[in-house]
């Protein structure tokens, strides 16, 4: 008789929460689009300049492609109130405080955005005034949490607000802030009565611990950096985007990784500007414009303004575009448009690699069959419909980006471990320490990433959601692992147990495989994979047959 892990009922709670589509959310948690000063102008602003730079988003084509916050970073402080704490503005940069600067923002049918850090002081001032900015020291928005969010969003009226952790680092140097889920929860929860105050249910807040914060981050904010700060070279690019090839489980609809700023137009070359924006479009991720938006370039315009590229990031369905394999250093994702399982797709073919290649993009490998029609983003452009597949030639830090439209959406049969969902994920602690999964770079995978440090607790377990069949059924279902010992993975299908194989592929870079039958009901399933008492073998994929 096959063990039961959980009662039916929480196994049916379980795959109603985990596997059913989103229910479709309004326009308003689409990823966010706008400007920020940080990237050219760090703590060199002033009203003057932010006025200017809203001016030029509502005089250009960015307000009408869909720009629209006009975020005020690091540099406005101005120290503290020494009665009463209350946050003060710098006198010389900001004469006449934030509310005037946020109404004439409004008025020009934008929205505003602001900065804090969830500790002392903030990141140009976390080192102290003598490394730093002396005027954001004691800025930050610790044990002021309620204060400072009456001030910005009852008081100033602001529209977002970004929170960044170097003071939080600092203080938790000190051992009064150990916690990032605490911090950002109570700062959350402030934000949220400040809300209540001003009559407001839009307002957004942005997580930047640099680093996927948790799991937890999808409770208290709408988006959440996943790695450290970007910068204008290609290396920076290149190794954002490596590391959000796994996120995409992380991502739901209003809630977004956050792959940092746009460097677009401040010094890539243009296959390389092509391959920053794109991919931050196809993969969800918030589209903050980080140049000076007065003079940006012909080419660079022209492509932050690609209405067809937006759309993806801005599309109803709501989904960060998942790797569908790796081919000679190559990656080709993808993602639905419009509605879930649907036939319309996005895919992009990305190539990090220093060499042009030529590619294959099986329509079978993204779900597709019959007809084919191609619409090439980037060119605005129709190519001839196909079938079977298409060839494309990518050059080097190049990406080439299409929707298509097919007669019919096939079952998907094959699941990257890297679009799979641990729910104790994490990057800011030790993984075997905390008993959470990674997702580790190993070139013998299909996918060029193997999920790691599965199990030895029940509730990190390698989670397959959205498994989806077309009828429901018996299935073959192979998973791919790697363990260079005995290890022992329990395998459930929407909670109930089914296999229990003990494994061994000779090695931690060799791939081997196992499979068990399966029953899938009609529609969504979750397969998981784990072992709640010990560390389960590493895991590259797992494929379905239908029997």
């Amino acid at each position: 008789m096959k063990k039961i892990l959980l009662p039916l009922a929480a196994a049916l709670t379980l795959l109603a929460s985990c596997t059913q589509p989103a229910p479709v959310a309004d326009k308003a948690l689409t990823p966010t689009m706008g400007w920020s000063s940080w990237n050219t102008y760090h703590i060199n602003i002033n009203e003057q300049l932010i006025r200017e730079q809203a001016d030029a988003m509502a005089s250009t084509p960015l307000k009408d492609a869909g720009y629209e916050y006009i975020n005020i970073d690091d540099g406005y402080f101005g120290r503290r109130d020494s009665v009463d704490g209350h946050l003060l503005i710098h006198p010389e940069k900001f004469p006449n405080g934030l509310r005037p600067l946020v109404d004439y923002i409004h008025g020009l049918g934008l929205k505003a955005g602001i900065y804090t850090d969830a500790g002392d002081n903030t990141c140009a001032s976390a080192q102290g005034a003598e490394w730093g900015d002396p005027w954001g020291v004691g800025s930050g928005i610790w044990g002021h949490d309620q204060q400072d969010m009456d001030f910005w969003f009852v008081d100033c009226a602001f529209d977002f607000i970004k929170i960044d952790y170097c003071g939080g680092s600092h203080i938790q140097g000190l051992g009064f802030c150990k916690n990032e889920q605490e911090r950002y929860t109570a700062i959350s929860e402030a934000m949220a009565a400040a809300a209540q105050k001003a009559g407001r249910d839009d307002l957004r807040m942005n997580i930047c611990r640099w680093a996927f914060p948790g799991t937890w981050a999808k409770d208290v904010s709408g988006s959440w950096r996943t790695t450290g700060d970007i910068w204008c070279n290609w290396g920076s690019v290149r190794n954002i985007i490596a590391e959000n090839l796994y996120l995409s489980a992380y991502a739901t609809p209003g809630h977004y990784n956050d792959m940092d700023m746009l460097e677009v137009g401040r010094g890539l070359t243009v296959e390389e500007d092509k391959t920053h924006f794109g991919m931050w479009c196809i993969m969800n991720s918030p589209l903050l414009i980080g140049c000076d938006m007065r003079n940006i370039a012909p080419e660079a315009m022209e492509l932050m303004c690609n209405k067809e590229l937006i759309a993806l990031n801005q599309d109803a369905a709501y989904q960060q575009a998942y790797v569908v394999k790796k081919t000679d250093g190559c990656w080709i994702l993808v993602k639905d448009l419009e509605q879930l399982y649907g036939k319309k797709r996005a895919v992009a073919l990305y190539n990090p690699t220093d060499e042009e290649h030529t590619l294959e993009l099986s329509f079978a490998d993204v779900d597709l069959a019959g007809t084919v029609s191609v619409r090439d983003v980037f060119e605005h452009a129709d190519l001839p419909e196909a079938e079977g597949q298409m060839t494309v030639t990518v050059p080097a830090h190049g990406t080439r980006i299409y929707a298509l439209e097919a007669e019919h959406r096939t079952e998907r049969t094959l699941y990257e471990a890297e679009t799979a969902y641990f729910p104790t994920y994490q990057e800011l602690r030790n993984n075997a320490v905390e008993k959470s999964g990674v997702y580790t770079a190993k070139q013998n995978c299909s996918g060029g990433y193997a999920a790691c440090y599965v199990g030895c607790s029940n509730e990190n377990e390698l989670q397959f959601r959205n498994v989806r069949s077309l009828k429901g059924g018996s299935y073959d279902l192979t998973i791919a692992y790697l363990t260079a010992e005995d290890r022992v993975m329990d395998v459930t299908v929407n909670g109930l147990s089914v296999a229990t194989p003990t494994v061994n592929s000779g090695s931690w870079q060799d791939v081997a495989t196992v499979t068990v039958p399966v029953t899938l009901q009609k529609g969504d399933n979750v397969i998981a994979i784990s072992n709640p008492t010990t560390w389960a073998p590493d895991i590259d994929y797992i494929r379905l047959e239908k029997k």
